[in-house]
């Protein structure tokens, strides 16, 4: 599978001490506070599993099913939610825990479905941001790596549900998804 990379991005150990340091900062911000995590599927679940066992908080842990790529290797600009919210935010502490931070047409249609929900704080972690493909306005407040534009896969990225169970970060081949 490795001739399927054109390299590795972020090793698993590059990835962990950043999750870490994440952790402890959303701890450190939220100390008094029991924050909701939000994780957006299919992405974001290892990201979510490492980050929530780092932060020293009781937190309620939610997930909501989102696409806008499909099958495909660039967003579709297409959001569609997979799941009702089944969970009460008003009033509670959000944090949105995505994988990737792109276009960000997915994070700014989810802000503004949880917005009108009315939570006392809504907050993005993404694992990775590439800023250079924003056609939105948006910003993670809790960020792990800015990315390149490269079509990354692993630590739960995937393309067409493949590499998620990767622990680094690899660049994709173009052959691979072209």
């Amino acid at each position: 599978m490795k001739d399927e990379f054109s390299e590795i991005l972020f090793t698993d150990e590059q990835i962990q001490q950043r999750v870490k340091e994440l952790g402890a900062q959303i701890t450190e911000d939220y100390c008094d506070i029991k924050p909701t995590l939000v994780g957006i599927l299919k992405g974001c679940f290892v990201f979510l599993a490492d980050l929530a066992r780092c932060i020293d908080l009781e937190c309620d842990i939610r997930f909501l099913q989102v696409s806008s790529y499909g099958f495909m290797s660039v967003s579709s600009g297409n959001v569609k939610i997979g799941n009702e919210m089944d969970f009460e935010i008003e009033g509670r502490d959000i944090i949105l825990i995505e994988d990737i931070l792109d276009s960000g047409f997915t994070m700014m249609a989810l802000r503004n479905l949880l917005m009108k929900n009315t939570p006392a704080s809504l907050k993005v972690c993404s694992l990775l941001d590439k800023p250079m493909r924003r056609k939105v306005q948006i910003a993670p407040d809790y960020l792990g790596f800015e990315c390149p534009d490269e079509f990354v896969v692993g630590y739960g990225l995937d393309f067409s549900e493949r590499y998620r169970n990767l622990p680094y970060i690899a660049v994709l081949k173009p052959e691979i998804y072209g």
